[in-house]
């Protein structure tokens, strides 16, 4: 059935099966021990519950006693109740009972005992409606039943009766428990037998499986050892030429690389100066803007003066024209002052005073007249000024004007120079990126090389391994086919 199989595929059979048969004993133990575990607990449980009501019953029986006895003493109502609810409370506890038992014959006492307390009730009724009628108890032979001691010692002895059944019940089930638990127990061990019984077999199956495979693997191992050791060795030559050509390459790759290295900081040095540069240009243009800046400002201020001067020049005229009608105002005031005088000589004695107040009026009017000439005459030499500066700021203008258009041309030739700083600057970067690039790239062959030198020693090195390895697997071959015990077979 195994003999098609791999040693690997028939291990694992075995294994399978060893623990199949484990898992079998394993969950037979568990049910067995669930099934004593059950049936233990049942008869705990049963021999506890009916085995404590029943001996409640008794407790209870003796309990009604008392109180009953209490009450032919006493003859209150108070135990008279008592009395009564004894009754119901022993019940109560018969039918606690009736629920706990499964016995026939524990069942066929209790409906005795259920017989025998209502006798024995129906005699205590008859003695507690003879007390009731009492009202002095002198003799007890007044309230004396016929019957009453048979029938408390018949219930007693019924009661005593379930007991001692529900105690045999008690002992028949712990015997039927231990004898399940016995059961239980030898068939364990049969299984644990077959267990032992089928591993050996398995075993003993399998270590003959092994000793025949092995001694055949063996013998393709050792065959194979004597070619993979003849294959190392001419591997092991190969790499060590393999190596030496690649410390060579390696060697040249080193030169290039140290030669594109002095080219990219060549190419660095070239992209900073034009970086410089650059940033020169650019200071000299923004330079340039705020003399623009200046040169705009001024020609604001030249043109600003221009205006205050032809303001003045018309606030001047303004002037000029106010003069005039003050000297025309003083000629006239003269005038009418001559008059005034005239008349005044011609008035005598009362127009003395008026001559000498026109006198004053035309000297007045003829210091105006003066004063008008003198305003005029700085007037004239104001608007001569006004003109002068007016036409000597226009000249400034023009010459602003100039300077801003030739700063116009220095930006212009500035911005020309940032441009070609900037596109100097781009190709300076290119060539240094191409540089880079190009030392990369050397670095990385320089690396793939060197990991090719490295791995060609070291393909070396696993020959020279391999071989050493070969010659010991050979040894191991024979000590296995020893250790199996199939050298020779």
């Amino acid at each position: 059935m195994m003999a098609g199989r791999t040693f690997g595929a028939k291990l694992a059979a075995g294994f399978g099966l060893t623990l199949a048969l484990t898992l079998l004993m394993t969950a037979t133990s568990a049910l067995a021990l669930h099934y004593v575990s059950a049936t233990n607990e049942k008869v705990v449980k049963t021999a506890s519950s009916s085995l404590v009501e029943a001996q409640t019953l008794s407790g209870l029986m003796d309990r009604r006693l008392a109180d009953f006895r209490a009450y032919l003493i006493s003859g209150t109502p108070e135990w008279l109740n008592t009395v009564n609810q004894d009754r119901g409370t022993f019940l109560a506890q018969l039918a606690r009972v009736r629920d706990t038992l499964d016995d026939a014959a524990a069942e066929k006492l209790l409906n005795t005992v259920t017989t025998a307390e209502g006798q024995f009730n129906t005699l205590i009724g008859q003695v507690l409606a003879r007390r009731q009628k009492i009202k002095a108890l002198s003799d007890v032979a007044q309230i004396r039943v016929d019957g009453m001691k048979p029938a408390r010692e018949a219930l007693q002895a019924t009661i005593d009766s379930l007991i001692k059944r529900i105690q045999k019940v008690v002992a028949d089930s712990r015997k039927e428990s231990a004898d399940r638990a016995t059961w239980a127990i030898l068939c364990l061990l049969g299984i644990g037998a077959v267990l032992i019984v089928s591993s050996a077999g398995v075993a003993w199956r399998l270590s003959r499986d092994l000793r025949r495979e092995v001694g055949a693997a063996v013998g393709h191992i050792q065959s194979s050892s004597s070619e993979l050791e003849a294959a190392a060795a001419q591997q092991a030559s190969g790499g060590r030429d393999q190596a030496s050509a690649m410390s060579e390459i390696t060697t040249t790759i080193s030169e290039l690389l140290i030669t594109s290295r002095q080219i990219a900081d060549s190419a660095q040095r070239v992209s900073k100066i034009a970086e410089d540069t650059a940033d020169a240009a650019r200071t000299g243009d923004a330079t340039i803007d705020q003399t623009r800046a200046s040169i705009n400002a001024i020609r604001a201020q030249v043109d600003q003066i221009v205006q205050h001067m032809l303001s003045l020049g018309e606030k001047s005229q303004q002037i000029g024209t106010v003069v005039d009608l003050v000297s025309e105002l003083a000629e006239q005031t003269n005038i009418l002052a001559i008059n005034a005088t005239i008349e005044a000589s011609g008035a005598g004695e009362w127009g003395r005073r008026f001559a000498v107040v026109a006198e004053e009026i035309r000297k007045l009017a003829d210091r105006t007249a003066g004063s008008a000439k003198e305003i005029r005459a700085l007037i004239e030499d104001v608007r001569g000024a006004v003109n002068t500066t007016v036409m000597a700021t226009e000249i400034g203008a023009k010459a602003v004007d100039a300077g801003s258009r030739q700063f116009d041309d220095a930006t212009n030739s500035f911005r020309r120079i940032v441009q070609l700083v900037a596109t100097t600057s781009d190709a300076t970067r290119e060539i240094e990126l191409s540089t880079k690039q190009q030392t990369t790239a050397v670095e990385q062959v320089n690396s793939a090389a060197s990991d090719t030198a490295r791995a060609s020693r070291e393909t070396e090195a696993s020959a020279v391994q391999t071989k050493q390895t070969a010659a010991h697997l050979s040894t191991l071959s024979g000590d296995l086919l020893d250790l199996v015990g199939t050298r020779g077979h």
